[in-house]
């Protein structure tokens, strides 16, 4: 019970993440995100690894959301 309770969870989880981030405003912030976050470049900073490390820990939020709006039904 306690497994399909949660996979019932996860599912209305990510229907939430794509209503959000599939209406114009969401994808506004998508793009927004997409910008700040380095969702098309690279993060690596040989001089800075803190700042690198940071810019990573950014990214990874980024990608998670992305993951959670093209996830397909099993």
């Amino acid at each position: 019970m306690q497994n399909e309770n949660s996979k019932k969870k996860i599912k209305e989880l990510i229907n939430s993440y794509k209503s959000i981030f599939g209406s114009d405003d969401g994808k506004m912030v998508m793009d927004d995100l997409e910008k700040r976050c380095f969702y098309n470049t690279s993060t690596y900073n040989a001089k800075e690894p803190n700042e690198t490390a940071f810019f990573e820990g950014q990214r990874t939020v980024l990608l998670f959301i992305k993951s959670m709006i093209n996830h397909k039904e099993e």
